[in-house]
């Protein structure tokens, strides 16, 4: 049965409705009206995605591919609002609507302190809509808007408190860095449009391989194959949304935000895009090698390079943050090696146990009196029984122990790397296989440091009153009262996040990665086909885990599981001693390879100077000094010469018409002759 397009509209514009009531008749409706109208749009656009899952995946149901409004049209050219609903977008759908749905159930807790509770859930629903119009469209321009709109909803939420300086520095941070991203992004558009005349999916992609062979002049003696131009301004678009190096540098900063914020855009949904971005428009990058190399170039360095980063932080959240930037590496990675499907199989696990990890964080959080600094924390396992075991999975997943979903995404990744042959493909297997200790070592450190060992906080019952509006300056380690388990608005969505965490990969990873579930959504060229052979050595779930156990990824993980165990259950003070003895690896990791130093030095003080430059010599000296006091002046001077002929004395003005009276017949004596 086709799908109809009343129920997509739905999908798409349930949350936007909520988003409006929240938004526009928040005071009316109250706090407890906003976050059931929000919630029943999620729930409304949750379920029906699960039923287009169902129907396309599973029932039989052929892709949708339809325009149901034509915006403009210009000669050959219309630029539609049009739903491309084929098994990659069925399941992006339920993953962004899924986790949305559990973060908006999760605020209800963690903003329940919060003056801005009813802009809060307007703006986590716009968000959704946003994020649906992106992964439903069939169109660039309809992608772009989605693109651009997720954008601004991040930038409105990672700023969300806006009385905290910290906030508004990473919002405006994120915006900025995003830009750069998109003009490329915009750039890549625009070459799809001049080479293929057209906007629309399904037409570019069969006339993809037309670009075979054309060249783009950029300068007269330099021609660029126009396929691999194309890719590799699209990919500089997913480079800013997915937060790849070097554009990397707004996440960790956009942590400012409130923790639901971090779970929803910046592990599930906003920052995968990029990733999703490029699984659609597989036809063109299968078409150049090159710009396969870059992705996968870029994609590894930033699954090694900012996972270590992880290690020396302390604070929770920015822990995560380093880690969804090496996740997301791994995911560009399997891109670089033509193995989309792998690449969106992490995606959806990684969504699942990142989310988790993120709203157990805020748990922890929340229990902590808004304390995030890790250091102050440590045996909070007796207080929160569920964060403590829902974290756990998460964590087991995120380090890819067999069994759990991130296990079967993150391993056929690291294989299929190895299998490959593409130009880098060497250094980007290193790094997914370092990659692997490395995650181990900030997970288990983070985990222990969290809810093992001894507690490094004090209770002083008479201190005040914990506050739940992230402003608080209180004495660090020192809390009001003791930490408790979170109120099931909170601890719910650890669990129905922890239950995918652990077991989606199991039941997926044939379909997904070797039974073609994806169909025609992917065009990998059979040459490229490296899931095709490792298909042929697959025997199902329960083999592919039994085989991980043996695995060298799996023996990196076990050898950091047992150094962390040592230093943070039974040695506490070698951690000092090893940072002492690494010190100068530390300071690398610590000021963060310098990338934000450069950055600032390059572009915001030299943006400072271009700017003082024209506000001295343009704004001060030309429009100030000429226009503005140059007019006034000359105004100025004119009447003081005016004024001296206004004497007052009789015989002045007496003269004055004698000379004027010469003049006139003088003039009219000339025109005589």
């Amino acid at each position: 049965m086709p799908l109809s397009t009343s129920i997509l509209l739905t999908i798409a514009l349930a949350p936007l409705v909520g988003c409006l009531l929240a938004g526009f008749l928040g005071k009316q409706i109250g706090r407890a009206g906003a976050h059931c109208v929000t919630i029943l749009g999620l729930l409304i656009s949750c379920g029906l995605s699960f039923y287009v899952l169902y129907q396309i995946g599973f029932a039989g149901a052929p892709a949708y591919n339809h325009n149901l409004y034509t915006w403009f049209e210009i000669g050959h050219l219309n630029a539609s609002v049009g739903f491309m609903i084929d098994r990659l977008t069925a399941m992006m759908m339920v993953v962004v609507t899924f986790v949305s749905l559990l973060v908006h159930i999760y605020t209800i807790g963690y903003m329940a302190d919060d003056d801005g509770y009813q802009r809060f859930f307007s703006y986590i629903s716009l968000f959704t809509f946003s994020m649906l119009m992106l992964v439903m469209s069939n169109n660039f321009l309809q992608l772009f808007f989605g693109w651009e709109a997720v954008g601004l909803v991040s930038y409105l939420l990672i700023g969300f408190w806006y009385k905290k300086p910290t906030a508004i520095f990473a919002n405006l941070k994120a915006f900025l860095v995003n830009r750069v991203g998109d003009f490329g992004f915009l750039l890549g558009i625009a070459a799809v449009l001049y080479f293929m005349g057209t906007l629309d999916y399904a037409t570019a992609f069969a006339a993809a391989p037309t670009l075979v062979g054309k060249t783009l002049a950029i300068t007269q003696g330099t021609h660029w194959d126009a396929a691999t131009v194309i890719c590799i301004l699209l990919f500089i678009g997913a480079m800013g949304k997915s937060a790849q190096v070097p554009l990397h540098v707004w996440l960790p900063d956009s942590m400012e935000g409130p923790t639901p914020i971090s779970a929803l855009i910046h592990a599930a949904t906003m920052v995968t895009a990029g990733i999703f971005m490029v699984a659609r428009m597989s036809p063109f990058f299968e078409l150049s090698t090159t710009a396969l190399s870059f992705v996968l170039v870029i994609g590894a360095t930033g699954a090694l390079f900012t996972g270590m980063i992880g290690i020396v932080q302390n604070d929770i959240k920015r822990v995560i943050a380093y880690s969804t930037l090496s996740q997301l590496g791994y995911m560009t990675v399997a891109l670089g090696v033509s193995v989309y499907a792998g690449a969106v199989f992490h995606l959806m696990t990684h969504a699942f146990f990142k989310a988790l990890l993120f709203l157990g964080a805020g748990s922890v959080i929340i229990a902590m009196h808004h304390e995030q600094d890790m250091r102050y924390m440590g045996g909070l396992r007796k207080y929160m029984p569920i964060t403590w075991i829902t974290m756990w999975v998460g964590s087991l997943a995120l380090c890819a122990v067999p069994f759990f979903s991130g296990f079967y995404s993150k391993d056929a990744i690291i294989e299929a790397v190895g299998e490959s042959h593409r130009w880098g493909a060497s250094y980007a297997y290193f790094c997914v296989v370092a990659g692997a200790f490395v995650t181990a070592l900030y997970t288990f450190r983070q985990m222990y440091l969290t809810f093992h060992g001894k507690e490094r906080f004090t209770v002083v019952e008479h201190h005040g009153h914990g506050h739940h509006d992230d402003h608080g300056h209180h004495e660090p380690g020192v809390l009001a009262h003791a930490p408790k388990e979170s109120p099931w608005v909170v601890t719910l969505p650890l669990i129905l996040l922890a239950i995918p965490s652990a077991l989606v990969g199991f039941f997926t990873v044939k379909p997904l990665l070797f039974g073609h579930w994806f169909g025609s959504a992917i065009h990998v060229n059979p040459a490229n086909d490296i899931l095709g052979e490792m298909g042929e050595h697959f025997h199902g779930a329960l083999a592919m885990a039994l085989d991980g156990f043996i695995s060298l990824p799996f023996g990196l993980v076990v050898l950091a599981f047992a150094i962390t165990t040592y230093i943070y259950l039974f040695n506490p003070a070698m951690a000092d001693k090893v940072k002492s003895l690494l010190k100068p690896l530390w300071t690398v990791l610590d000021r963060k390879y310098w990338v934000d130093n450069v950055y600032y030095a390059l572009f915001a003080t030299g943006s400072q100077k271009l700017g003082r430059l024209f506000w001295k010599a343009g704004d001060t000296a030309v429009v100030d000094g000429v226009m503005v006091n140059g007019s006034a002046a000359t105004v100025r001077r004119i009447a003081a010469g005016t004024r001296r002929l206004q004497s007052g004395y009789l015989y002045h003005y007496a003269f004055a018409m004698i000379v004027g009276l010469i003049l006139l017949l003088g003039g009219y004596w000339l025109i005589g002759q």
